[in-house]
This record gives structure tokens, C-alpha cells and sequence, in this order.
């Protein structure tokens, strides 16, 4: 068939000498159809398999190729021009073989919009040649430069663009690229109408497609300047406490790291960690805001007591670390003495002022650990240890140390697993009136049966709760215990009242309150029959909130004992502000009348201070006929102590007074 007649074919079969092609992923048919879109095919023609698989190379780009197929039984040369749709489909338009105006029409139309993506991208485009010069120029690249494309071609990217560092530095990439032919993405500065910006280029080659064997460099890049600013921000925040400015955990953790590594022989790397020693009580009382402005002032008081090469950094809460490099142990010391000294003068914040001293561990590496994590663990080993001994002071790590450590961490597993175990358990001391010998109450006591260790006294894990937190969980755990067994002495008709203890450090639980309600009314006691015994300490941190808490507790029924009077700090005039009901004398006076006459002396001036008050006293720790007889003399109301029972079990406590009252009976 003559090339003229090619044409005549499809405009007599399909209307137009371009009629629409297309073929699908699961057919080896291709569809011929006068117009483009998704109804039926005026003609499928089989294809060989060669033939399916040639137009399924055309890639997403409009491109070209030649068919020689059969359209009604004739020969037909076609130039196809198409390319892929999507994973299913290729399509585009067909022509005889000689008609080159409809083929060059067709890929003009194809290619124009590829050129439109090209100029309209998203992305500064920009095509270089072997030297580096410019073959295109995109809209977005226009408008980043202020200049032309036409005013660019051929002209050196380098030199219009980019310093004479990064320039050398992109000439060289770009002849490695093309002698490797293999991808390759770099972040260059580049000048622009708003100044140098840092864009990432992903750079691809592609060859020339006029038949010279020619390779261009296709450069496509973003600008990611914001986002390296939010990223060289996010590092900040991520490196800095918000609260104070200080390096963070994260921060002085990598420069500590740094230090120890990079340390000369000989060279020590000192580590100071400090700890507040009252501050949680005042973030409580006075609330968040007046807790962020104290750690805002006492960061900066301690950053004022240390030398220019110290870091300081805050690890959250009420905890700081000092990173002192090349330091001496005598210089460590020195430096802590001068954060305690600071410490001691009052922060005035508004019209409160607040004292808060703290608690240091001081460690140096290599001596008394080689790692970021021995080191820090020895200097916090050594600040509990401070904090232990009286607090407001430093302590060097010592190798002692690390068995108080070990204590703690025997303590923190095994006190926990204790109170989920049910291996505590009450003790009963009685209480006998004086002047009747009557059993009037006991004095509830715990102890720890540990499968371990056997019976566990509380003065070796009290303070360890109380610190730990788990003075709060054990504290419940008596109030429930003492109010059922309160209730079952009821209801076998012993008229008893008892008596718990309870910290200052449960009082900071203002929800205490409401704990013990709540125990009395699961024990069905209507009328209280549990009493408080508080130590002067819980009065001398917080007068107000004493009283308060005390008069809800007596509102409840219960009677309010003051523990273990004339060992604390409480005043005389503090004493008749406090709605208390009864005073105990520590046993330690009780223990020295016999041979004091000042103890005598200073008794007898409690007692009556009590009395004046109308306070009732209970004398603790008689253990002799002379001591019951001075304390007779002087009317105290109740006496406590070995001479009349020792703390029991409450079945052995039980059969203890019912010996005692078959014996009165007897007498």
C-alpha cells in the first residue's frame, strides 16, 4: 500500500489520520478508536508478543515508536506516539509512517507539557552539561535568581550561583558524577534574590535524544533552609531545660562523655550532684509558678558560685549536675562549700521568703568511676548519702558507700514486694491509766516480717519510706489494719482505744485526710476509735496546714497525740495554738530522773506546762517502780513502757489482758 493510501485507510476507518490508541496490562490487543477515552474500540488488532512488550517500555514521558501491524488485511506501517498512564494502561495516537506532520504535531503536544511540568515544578530544575554550563533554567529558578533562562544558557553555574568553596567543591562532584554515571544528592548554599539559602539537590543524568552521544546532569533542589533552622532549634530544645536555660540531662550527659575521653592522663573529670532538700514541699504548698521561680533563682545563685570552666546543668525536678573538667578534689569541695554557703541566705520571692539548702555527692573519673554512668552513679550515691546524715552538706564518694546503696536497692524491691505480700503486720504497746492501772489503749507499731531477714524494727525502713515515697501506700495500710482491729476489740466488748503514727511526710498528702475517713468507715466504726500520734516536726514545717489538717482529723473523732515532746523545736506559745489533745514524754527524760535532778526538774515543768494547757500526758519508756511512782506524783494521766507490757501480736496482746484482768480480780 502506497504512503499517500496510509493516510486514506484511518481517515476512512476512524474520521482522522491520528485516531487514538491504547493497550491494557492483560491483553496483547491494540485498541484503535477515533476518539480518546473509555468506551469500546472501533478495531483491536493482535499483537505479537515483541510488539505488546515494545510499547510497554514507554515509560510516564511522551515518546515514540514504529508498528507494522495488519488493518484489514493490509499492511500498515504506524508511528505510535504515547506513553504510560499507569500501572494498567499506555496510550496516545497513532499515524502512518509517512505522514510526519501528525507525528511531529503529536509529539510536540506530548513533549510541550512535559516541558510545562518541567518549567511549573515545585523545584528549582536546572540542566547542566559536562562543564558545568547551563542547558535549562526553571520558572522557580527565574524567580530564586532574578534572572532570565535565555540570559543563563551556556553560562558557568558555578560562578553565578555558588562561592568559590562550594563551587570547587560542586565541580568536582559533578566530573565524578558523570565518569561514575551514578546518582548522587548534596546540600549547597545558594545565592539568591532573598539572600544565601541552603538548598538539598538530587541530581540524576540523563542522555540527549538527538542522537549525539551527549550526557546532561539534571539537578533538582529544594530549599530546606526553615527546616534546618527548625531542625539546629529542635536540637536546642532537645539539648536545653526550658525552665532554666541550662544544659539538660541529654546535654551534660554528652559533655561529660566528651570530657572522659578526651582527659589526659592525670587529669581528673570532677562531677558534683546536687540535690534541693526541701523543695517539693515548697512547689506543694506554694504551688508550680512559685516552684519554677525558686528553680530559676537557685540556678542562677549556684551558676554564680562556680569558675568560668564549669558546666552547670539541671537533670529535671530539683536536681542539678556540675561538670567541672581537669579538677582536684580539693577544688570540688571548694566549689561545693560555696553553692551550701549561697544556699543558706533565703530566696525572696514577691513577698515570701523561702530557705532551701541542698544535698551533694561529689565524684571524680577515673578515682571513683571510668564512665559516664559510674561516675554519675558514685556522685549520686554520695549525695543520698549527704542527704542521709543531715542534709545541707557534701560527702566524696567512698567505696562504703555503695552498701548504703545496696541497702536502698534491697529496700526498694523488697518493702514493696512486703506490702503486696501481706508480710507486714501490727504490734500493740498498751496504755495504762495511772491512777486505776486500767488498760485505756495501745499504741499500734509495725513491723516487717521479712521471709529474708526475719522480723524487721521500723526504725530501719520508716526513713526509707518515707523518702521513697511509700510512706503514703503503708501509712493507709495501718489506718485500714489498726481501724479493723479497733472495731473487733468492739465487738468483743473491750472499750480500747488505738493509737497510729503518722510522719510529717504523709501529712505533705493532703488526701491523708480523707484516707482515714475512709478507713474507719470500711471498719464500720461510727464512733472513732483511732488515734494520731504526730511527731514536732510536723508542726515546725508548716503551722498552718498542721492546724488544719488536725482539725479535720478531730472533726472525724479521732484524739490528736503529740509524739515524743521535748526532742523537737515546737514552742511553748506554738503548743497553745495547736488544737492537741495529748503530749508524750519521750523516754529519754523518763530514763534519767532516777539520776538527773535536772531531768526531774524539766519533767515536772512539761507536766505542768501540759496541765496549764489542759492537755493530758503519757509518760513512754517506765520501766521501773521508782520512775511509775514520780510520774504518779506529778499526776501525769497515762504511762507506757516495758514495766507494764512490750509491744505484742494482737492475739498475744489479747490473752496479756485477760491475764492482767483476772489477776486485778485476784488482787
Amino acid at each position: 500500500m502506497q504512503d499517500d493510501q496510509h493516510h486514506l485507510v484511518l481517515f476512512a476507518h476512524f474520521g482522522t489520520t491520528s485516531p487514538c490508541w491504547r493497550l491494557s496490562k492483560d491483553s496483547n490487543a491494540l485498541e484503535l478508536t477515533a476518539e480518546t477515552g473509555s468506551g469500546p474500540a472501533d478495531v483491536a488488532i493482535a499483537l505479537t508478543l515483541s510488539q505488546a512488550a515494545q510499547i510497554r517500555r514507554l515509560t510516564g514521558i511522551t515518546s515514540n515508536l514504529i508498528l507494522d501491524i495488519q488493518l484489514f488485511g493490509e499492511p500498515l506501517r504506524l508511528h505510535l506516539v504515547g506513553k504510560k498512564l499507569n500501572s494498567a494502561s499506555w496510550a496516545g495516537t497513532a499515524s502512518a509512517y509517512s505522514d510526519t506532520e501528525s507525528v511531529a504535531r503529536d509529539l510536540v503536544h506530548g513533549l510541550s507539557f512535559a516541558e510545562q511540568v518541567v518549567s511549573e515544578v515545585n523545584s528549582l530544575v536546572v540542566i547542566l552539561d559536562q562543564a558545568g554550563r547551563i542547558q535549562r533554567f526553571n520558572r522557580l529558578a527565574e524567580e530564586l535568581s532574578g534572572m532570565k533562562e535565555e540570559d543563563v544558557i551556556g553560562k558557568n553555574v558555578w560562578a553565578l550561583f555558588m562561592s568559590s568553596e562550594d563551587g570547587a567543591k560542586s565541580s568536582f562532584n559533578i566530573s565524578g558524577f558523570f565518569n561514575r554515571g551514578v546518582s548522587y544528592e548534596v546540600e549547597r548554599l545558594v545565592k539568591t534574590v532573598h539572600g544565601d539559602r541552603l538548598f538539598v539537590f538530587r541530581n540524576k543524568f540523563v542522555k540527549s535524544g538527538s542522537g549525539v552521544d551527549e550526557q546532561f546532569l539534571i539537578c533538582s533542589g529544594t530549599d530546606i533552609t526553615e527546616e534546618r533552622r527548625a531542625q539546629a532549634r529542635l536540637s536546642e530544645l532537645a539539648n536545653t531545660d526550658s525552665l532554666t536555660g541550662l544544659p539538660n540531662r541529654n546535654a551534660i550527659q554528652d559533655q561529660i562523655r566528651e570530657a572522659i575521653e578526651s582527659s589526659k592522663e592525670g587529669e581528673s573529670v570532677g562531677i558534683l550532684f546536687l540535690d534541693l532538700d526541701n523543695f517539693k514541699k515548697v512547689n506543694d504548698h506554694y504551688g508550680h509558678v512559685f516552684g519554677d521561680r525558686l528553680i530559676q533563682d537557685v540556678s542562677s545563685a549556684i551558676r554564680g558560685c562556680l569558675d568560668a570552666r564549669d558546666t552547670l546543668a539541671r537533670l529535671g525536678g530539683d536536681e542539678f549536675i556540675v561538670l567541672s573538667v581537669d579538677a582536684s578534689r580539693t577544688a570540688l569541695e571548694e566549689t561545693a562549700e560555696r553553692i551550701l554557703e549561697r544556699l543558706r541566705t533565703p530566696f525572696s520571692l514577691g513577698l515570701v521568703e523561702v530557705y532551701t539548702g541542698c544535698s551533694i555527692g561529689i565524684a571524680l573519673c577515673p578515682e571513683h568511676g571510668d564512665s559516664l554512668e559510674s561516675v554519675i552513679r558514685s556522685a549520686d550515691t554520695a549525695m543520698y548519702v549527704a542527704k542521709d546524715e543531715g542534709k545541707r552538706t557534701c560527702r566524696v564518694f567512698s567505696p562504703e558507700m555503695d552498701r548504703k546503696v545496696a541497702e536502698y536497692m534491697w529496700l526498694d524491691t523488697n518493702l514493696r514486694r512486703g506490702l503486696d505480700e501481706g508480710q507486714l503486720t501490727l504490734f500493740y504497746q498498751p496504755k495504762i491509766e495511772l491512777a486505776t492501772g486500767t488498760v485505756k489503749g495501745v499504741e499500734a507499731l509495725v513491723r516487717w516480717n521479712s521471709p529474708e531477714r526475719g522480723q524487721i524494727q521500723p526504725n530501719e525502713f520508716i526513713r526509707y519510706a518515707e523518702e521513697s515515697g511509700l510512706i503514703g501506700p503503708l501509712g493507709r495500710w495501718v489506718m485500714q489494719t489498726a481501724a479493723m482491729q479497733a472495731a473487733a476489740w468492739k465487738a468483743q466488748g473491750l472499750d480500747l482505744r488505738v493509737a497510729i503514727n503518722v510522719s510529717a511526710r504523709q501529712l505533705v498528702d493532703t488526701a491523708v485526710v480523707r484516707h482515714f475517713g475512709e478507713a474507719l468507715e470500711h471498719a464500720n466504726l461510727d464512733a472513732c476509735l483511732v488515734d494520731l500520734e504526730l511527731t514536732e516536726s510536723c508542726l515546725i514545717e508548716d503551722e498552718a496546714a498542721a492546724i488544719d489538717l488536725i482539725t479535720q482529723f478531730r472533726n472525724l473523732g479521732a484524739q490528736v497525740h503529740l509524739d515524743d515532746f521535748g526532742t523537737g523545736y515546737s514552742s511553748l506559745s506554738q503548743l497553745g495554738r495547736i488544737p492537741l489533745d495529748v503530749i508524750k514524754l519521750d523516754r529519754s527524760f523518763v530514763r534519767s530522773i532516777n539520776a538527773d535532778k535536772k531531768a526531774q526538774a524539766l519533767v515536772r515543768s512539761m507536766v505542768a506546762v501540759a496541765q496549764e494547757l489542759e492537755l493530758k500526758v503519757v509518760a513512754e519508756g517506765i520501766e521501773t517502780e521508782a520512775e511509775e511512782v514520780f510520774m504518779k506524783g506529778l499526776g501525769v494521766e497515762y504511762v507506757q513502757g516495758f514495766r507494764y507490757g512490750r509491744p505484742m501480736p494482737a492475739a498475744e496482746f489479747e490473752s496479756w489482758l485477760r491475764d492482767r484482768q483476772k489477776i486485778r480480780l485476784i488482787a
